[in-house]
């Protein structure tokens, strides 16, 4: 029994925890940094104001995880992020295919229950800071309403992650809050303010679910009572639910930091009047089974406060591509901005445009200018209100947090603070750890020198050398244009030769298109056209280029829509070989061709789409010469994906060695602990982390099976149902030897072994 006799006050209890590295906000920002920091030996406390993690993709908000391959309505060919948010997004379809977000919260927190150096507070707001000068924080103070106890968290370094920026606001950082005008970053895409809105505003979702009898709804007193007068209600279609709702938005005209609960509330308001329209209306009779299942308790905040690193990101290093030398992520969503009146407003509910490819983003935009020890992740990071409509995005915003959390660890070890490792003789540390992990930064080259595969002679047991795509026997249609995506080599004419089928006598011409740039995908040249005349029946056509590549590349071979005309498909898949469409995609604005109005720094270029699997089948095709370029010697660079300038960047084994072998030998014995290898996780995949369903629990390339040998063929590791992008081989105890190989048990009789990467270290 506790008995307490009356005090004047009282404290809460109170605990002071000393670690490596505090990371503020539980989002999918502040679980990659603190995992990727935990994972390097740092002793990390991630501090989250929720019962969960997950921030905006959580089960509390529902919102799905996107990045640079926008639905994969975009031009940014194999642009999944990598690294360790890759490995959530490969568990969570592993588990969870079907986009449960109850799910995907048990997989994020088992991620940090995992790592033993990391001590999670869930329901623990951070309220103030305390400096031990005027540029660094000394602790941050914290409180969880579970359990009563106020938490005094100390670290050399700090990283806000918590999207509104409570430690950078308190700290005193520099920020900026709403759209800049043009003039000053020379932002020509730069919102009129008076009309348009400074701000994008909260979203609330809501599920809706057919119970199979007729259901009342009598709504609450608060509801709107027009929500047919809604601009925005024509967007509604019946069942639609969760966050293709993104539309019932509200708040980009208030303070979106301290007015949010007026902004939720609001967003009742309007979501609960929707659903009185949907059921008492009569415009929607097949909704008479349908009940509201759940509607969301806090909204998902788009922007509120951006803090100001040494860069600011803005809309010309998105368009133009730009990178830079400390480059340590990437962005490719459009930017994307929303009327500030939300779902009240008569303009479009967002304006989109897209760039051509993916962008860099410096390792600068990543921490405070101001104070010295504090970093940066998710939303709040350096950049100005266009070039944030981009950057914010959640995949975009895990990808740089996995950059903090390994620059946090490199801090660390050397006794630096974040700026410190800006500088140029230093950055390369940081990109070099980053590609170790498959972060895959754009256009960026680096050696690891610690990596014994750079010395060793590799030999497989067969290299693919592309000359034939079976035809399965499956046609398609030219209901649109369709083009196959190969990776062509310079001063080379090649022929290609396919199957048509033609309902009558018709025309159907075939044009070869490359990129204007070795930075992007988008077919913006044509390098040749021709013609062919069909007649009613099925025939094979041979297109031979006249011109040849100045340069190694991808080119589309186009065939144009035609739709009397039908193409012969293969059921043969390919790692770095891919088919897309000329189709539209309104989800992310794309209609088939971007048209920006004249003056806003957009380009104007067509959308060249793949078709979402088990769709997306290669065309059959014969290849003159054959398409080289799946040579083993790709496992020894830092590339874990095709890049634009036409290297595959993969080794692929003959489609018809069923247990391809690698081998890796020096000329001495080395000591060997760890072994990595990078697969093929079908980087063009967008993965949609809920709501969305995928076919398949495994991505079409992975490879499932394996064994490494010693020297002496004796199996030092075996590997069985793989569906990861990167293995790491740890062996409990280093082996010497000269020699080790890789013998895979092929998975699809129709897709050869692919690997991007073999890398073997001392430990």
């Amino acid at each position: 029994m506790i008995k307490k006799e009356f005090e004047k006050s009282r404290d809460n209890k109170q605990n002071i925890i000393e670690a490596d590295f505090v990371v503020v906000g539980g989002g999918l920002s502040g679980v990659c940094a603190a995992v990727v920091a935990a994972r390097d030996n740092l002793k990390v406390v991630l501090v989250q104001d929720r019962p969960v993690l997950g921030g905006n993709s959580s089960s509390e908000v529902r919102l799905w995880a996107l990045g640079a391959t926008s639905h994969m309505g975009n031009n940014n060919r194999w642009s999944r992020e990598g690294g360790f948010i890759n490995e959530v997004l490969l568990d969570n379809l592993y588990r969870n295919k079907e986009g449960n977000p109850l799910v995907f919260d048990t997989i994020l927190l088992e991620k940090v229950y995992e790592e033993s150096n990391i001590q999670l507070l869930l329901n623990t707001a951070v309220y103030d800071v305390t400096k031990s000068d005027d540029k660094n924080i000394g602790q941050v103070k914290a409180f969880c309403s579970q359990n009563s106890t106020t938490y005094i968290l100390k670290a050399p370094l700090f990283c806000d992650a918590s999207g509104d920026g409570i430690v950078a606001f308190k700290a005193g950082a520099s920020f900026r809050m709403g759209a800049e005008t043009a003039e000053e970053f020379d932002e020509q895409f730069a919102p009129n303010i008076e009309d348009y809105g400074n701000l994008l505003g909260h979203s609330l979702y809501f599920y809706s679910k057919d119970v199979g009898k007729p259901v009342e709804y009598v709504p609450p007193s608060f509801a709107i009572d027009n929500a047919g007068e809604l601009p925005r209600i024509k967007n509604y279609q019946l069942n639609e639910h969760g966050c293709k709702l993104w539309w019932v938005e509200y708040g980009g005209r208030l303070d979106t930091v301290h007015q949010s609960e007026e902004i939720k509330f609001e967003l009742w308001k309007v979501v609960y009047g929707i659903w009185d329209y949907v059921k008492n209306s009569g415009k929607y009779p097949e909704a008479e089974n349908l009940t509201l299942e759940w509607v969301g308790t806090i909204p998902g905040k788009r922007e509120s406060r951006r803090f100001e690193g040494d860069f600011v990101l803005t809309q010309k290093d998105i368009i133009e591509q730009r990178d830079y030398y400390d480059s340590v992520a990437f962005g490719g969503w459009a930017m994307d901005l929303h009327p500030a009146d939300g779902v009240y407003s008569e303009h479009n509910s967002c304006t989109q445009w897209h760039s051509k490819g993916v962008y860099s983003i410096p390792y600068r935009c990543y921490y405070s200018k101001d104070i010295e020890n504090l970093f940066f992740a998710g939303r709040i990071i350096s950049a100005s209100h266009v070039a944030f409509g981009s950057s914010r995005v959640m995949l975009t915003c895990a990808h740089g947090a996995q950059a903090v959390g390994k620059a946090a660890a490199i801090c660390i070890k050397n006794n630096w603070l974040p700026r410190v490792l800006s500088e140029e003789e230093k950055i390369g540390m940081l990109q070099m750890e980053l590609n170790r992990d498959g972060q895959s930064i754009p256009r960026l080259e680096t050696e690891d020198s610690q990596d014994l595969a750079q010395s060793a002679s590799l030999v497989a047991s067969s290299e693919l050398s592309l000359s034939t795509m079976n035809s399965s026997k499956e046609w398609q249609a030219l209901t649109v244009s369709t083009a196959q995506l190969l990776p062509l080599k310079s001063n080379t004419k090649y022929s290609f030769t396919g199957k048509l089928r033609a309902k009558e006598n018709t025309t159907v011409t075939i044009t070869l298109k490359h990129s204007s740039s070795k930075k992007h995908y988008t077919p913006d040249v044509e390098l040749e056209s021709k013609s062919f005349q069909l007649h009613e029946s099925e025939q094979e056509i041979t297109f031979t280029s006249e011109k040849e590549l100045d340069s190694d590349g991808y080119v589309y071979l186009c065939f144009m829509k035609n739709e009397v005309v039908e193409i012969a498909l293969s059921d043969e898949r390919f790692s770095g070989v891919m088919t897309v469409q000329h189709k539209v995609n309104p989800a992310v604005s794309n209609y088939g061709i971007q048209e920006p109005p004249e003056g806003i720094g957009v380009d104007t270029f067509e959308f060249w789409t793949p078709q979402r699997f088990p769709k997306g089948k290669n065309l059959a095709l014969d290849i003159t010469p054959p398409i080289q370029g799946f040579f083993t010697e790709n496992l020894k660079n830092q590339q874990l994906r095709p890049t634009s300038c036409g290297n595959t960047n993969v080794w692929l084994s003959d489609i018809d060695d069923k247990n391809p072998k690698l081998s890796l030998q020096w000329d001495k014995k080395q000591t060997i602990g760890r072994i990595k290898l990078f697969f093929d996780s079908d980087y063009d995949n967008a993965l949609e982390s809920i709501l969305m369903t995928h076919p398949k629990s495994v991505t079409t390339f992975m490879q499932s099976d394996y064994e490494i040998h010693d020297a002496e063929g004796n199996v030092i590791f075996s590997k069985n149902n793989n569906y990861q992008a990167i293995n790491t081989i740890e062996l409990d105890n280093p082996i010497q030897t000269d020699a080790i190989s890789v013998v895979f048990k092929k998975s699809e009789k129709h897709i050869p072994v692919a690997l991007f990467k073999v890398a073997v270290y001392p430990s």
